[in-house]
C-alpha cells in the first residue's frame, strides 16, 4: 500500500529512509507497494547516516526493525511478513520498542543511530518529509506565533548555526529586532546555500523535515511584519529544492498569505556568505560581499530590512517556539548538528548537545588510522584532538571553526600541504572585494609556497592571518587564514622540515 500523506501512527509500516536521494532506495521502495496488502510502504528521508542507507525501518505493534543490507526480494518477504502479523528480526541491525504514534526516529542504544540524540533531527529518517499529518499533527507552529516571540528567543539565548548565517554564534534576537524596528516591508531568507560538500547539516533538513525549517521561519515572518519569504538554495540540491517548494506552499495556504519564492543560486563557496547571497536573490551576475554596516538586517533585499538564517537556525527556532527544553550550555543552548566526513568509509550527520565533547560524533563512523582533523568546514582549524566541547565557546576556544564539520585526515595527509591546498581555494574562491581577502589570500599561497623553497617565515605568516582576520569584508576573508595557523600551531615543527627541503609524512616527495 503506498503512501504519501502520512506514515506515523500507521501499523503495519515500512518506511524507506533515503528514497528520492538514489536509484537503489526508488526500487526497494517500488518493490514493497504492494496494494494488495494492509502494509504501509511510505518514503522518508535520510537519516543522516549515509552508511546504513538505503535503510528499511519495518514497524509493527510499536516496535520497529532496523534493515540495512537487503534487496528487493527482501523488501517483498518483509511486507508479506508484516501483513500477516509477524514483524521479522532475525536479519535486523537493532529492534526498537516505543509509542506506536511516535513522530520521533526511534533510536536503538548502539550503533551510528545511537549516536548523540534527535532533537532537530527527530523526524529525519522517520516522517514523509512534507506530510503536514506527520509533521505535529498539521498543528504549525507559525499560526501560534505571538508578539513574545522576541522574549522567547531572548531569555533562551539562541546562538545562530552555520557560516551562511547572519547571527552566526551570537544572539539571534538581536537580528530580530533590528528587522522589526528597522523602516520597510522586511524579508525572511532561509539560506541553505552551502557549496561545502562536506557540510550536509542543512542540506539534510531540508530533504528529510523541510516543515522543521519552514514552520519556524513562517513564524519569523510574523514576528517581524516580513511580506516576503526568500529559500535560497544551491542549483544541484534538487531533491531540497522540491521538498521546500511544497512545504512552503502548504504552509503559504495553511498559516499566512506571504510572497514565498524559492531561488537557486550558483554552487560557489562565497555565494553562501550571507551578504553574497542578498546579492544572488536580486539577481546580480557579479556576486560580491557587501561592505557592512549597515548589516542586511537594516539594508537587505532591495534595500529591505532581511533576516538571514540558516535550515539549522531555524530548526534552533522551532525548539524555542515549541517550549522544548533546549538543555545544553548557557552560552549556546540546544544542540549543533556534526557531518564526520574525510577520511571515513561513508559521512555521518549527528546531532550533539553544546555539552557534548565533539569527539563522540566519531562513533557514527568507521574510520582508518587518524592523526589529525580539520574541524569547521573548508576553513576549519586543524587539530591533533577532538576532546573539544561542541560548543560556539569551546570551539572557537581551541581556535577551530563552528560550521559543523569535521573531517578526520589520514596519518599520510601533510598538514602542511594541507594548509596550502585551503590557502589556495581562499585565492581561487574570494568575491575579490576587498583587498585583505584578494590580496591577503594570494600572498597567503606565495608565502607557503616559500616554505617548500626553504623559507619558512613565520612572522610574516602570522601577521598577514592578522591583518586578513581584522580587516577582510566577509568571512571567507576573516576565517581563510585558520587552516595555516593552527597548522603552524600545531605542528610547527613539520613547516620547519619542509624548509629543510624534506617531508616527514613523506606526502609532498611523491
Amino acid at each position: 500500500m503506498m503512501v504519501d500523506d502520512g506514515v506515523c501512527g500507521r501499523d503495519p509500516a515500512v518506511r524507506v529512509a533515503g528514497a528520492g536521494n538514489d536509484s537503489r532506495s526508488d526500487e526497494l521502495l517500488a518493490a514493497g507497494r504492494d496494494p494488495e496488502t494492509g502494509v504501509a510502504v511510505a518514503a522518508v528521508g535520510s537519516t543522516g547516516i549515509a552508511g546504513l542507507e538505503p535503510l528499511m525501518l519495518a514497524t509493527l505493534d510499536g516496535e520497529t526493525a532496523f534493515f540495512s543490507e537487503m534487496d528487493t526480494d527482501g523488501v517483498r518477504a518483509l511486507v508479506e511478513a508484516l501483513d500477516e502479523g509477524t514483524l521479522p528480526t532475525d536479519d535486523a541491525m537493532a529492534v526498537v520498542e516505543h509509542e506506536p504514534e511516535t513522530a520521533s526516529l526511534p533510536l536503538p542504544d548502539e550503533g551510528p543511530l545511537g549516536v548523540g540524540e534527535r532533537a532537530v533531527l527527530a523526524g529525519c529518517g522517520w516522517t514523509v518529509p512534507t506530510s503536514t499529518a506527520d509533521y505535529r499533527d498539521g498543528e504549525f507552529l507559525a499560526s501560534e506565533t505571538t508578539a513574545d516571540v522576541m522574549g522567547q528567543l531572548r531569555e533562551e539565548g539562541l546562538r545562530g548555526r552555520g557560516r551562511g548565517d547572519v547571527a552566526t554564534d551570537t544572539p539571534v534576537v538581536e537580528e530580530w529586532e533590528t528587522v522589526a524596528e528597522a523602516d520597510g516591508d522586511a524579508v525572511v531568507v532561509v539560506n541553505a546555500n552551502e557549496a561545502d560538500t562536506d557540510a550536509e547539516a542543512d542540506r539534510l533538513l531540508l530533504e528529510s523535515a523541510p516543515f522543521s525549517v519552514l514552520d519556524p521561519a513562517f513564524a519569523a515572518a510574523r514576528a517581524v511584519d516580513a511580506t516576503d519569504l526568500v529559500i535560497y538554495v544551491n542549483e544541484s540540491e534538487r531533491l531540497a529544492r522540491e521538498r521546500a517548494k511544497t512545504a512552503a506552499q502548504t504552509l503559504d495556504e495553511a498559516v499566512d498569505r506571504l510572497s514565498t519564492r524559492i531561488v537557486a543560486g550558483p554552487d560557489e563557496y562565497k555565494a553562501g556568505e550571507p551578504t553574497v547571497a542578498l546579492e544572488a536573490i536580486e539577481g546580480n551576475h557579479r556576486l560580491e560581499s557587501r561592505r557592512t554596516p549597515p548589516g542586511p538586517s537594516e539594508y537587505g533585499v532591495d534595500g529591505r530590512p532581511t533576516l538571514v538564517h540558516t535550515p539549522r537556525t531555524f530548526a534552533q527556532v522551532g525548539r524555542v517556539l515549541a517550549g522544548d527544553d533546549l538543555g545544553g550550555v548557557a552560552s549556546d543552548p540546544g544542540t549543533r548538528l556534526i557531518t564526520v566526513t574525510g577520511d571515513v568509509t561513508s559521512p555521518a550527520t549527528v546531532e550533539l548537545s553544546t555539552d557534548d565533547g565533539l569527539d563522540s560524533a566519531l562513533s557514527a563512523v568507521e574510520a582508518g588510522g587518524r592523526s589529525l582533523a580539520c574541524v569547521g568546514g573548508v576553513f576549519g582549524g586543524l587539530t591533533r584532538t577532538l576532546d573539544v566541547p561542541a560548543n560556539a565557546s569551546g570551539l572557537t576556544g581551541a581556535q577551530l571553526g563552528t560550521n559543523g564539520v569535521v573531517e578526520l585526515l589520514g596519518e599520510s595527509t601533510c598538514p602542511v600541504a594541507f594548509a596550502g591546498e585551503r590557502a589556495r581555494f581562499a585565492k581561487e574562491e574570494n568575491c575579490g572585494r576587498c583587498v585583505p581577502g584578494r590580496e591577503g589570500s594570494n600572498q597567503l599561497v606565495n608565502l607557503l609556497r616559500d616554505v617548500y623553497e626553504g623559507e619558512y617565515k613565520e612572522g610574516m605568516l602570522r601577521e598577514l592571518a592578522r591583518v586578513m582576520r581584522e580587516t577582510s569584508t566577509c568571512e571567507l576573508g576573516r576565517d581563510a587564514p585558520r587552516p595555516v595557523t593552527t597548522a603552524m600551531d600545531g605542528f610547527g615543527a613539520e613547516f620547519a622540515a619542509h624548509a629543510e627541503g624534506r617531508c616527514p609524512t613523506g606526502a609532498c616527495d611523491r
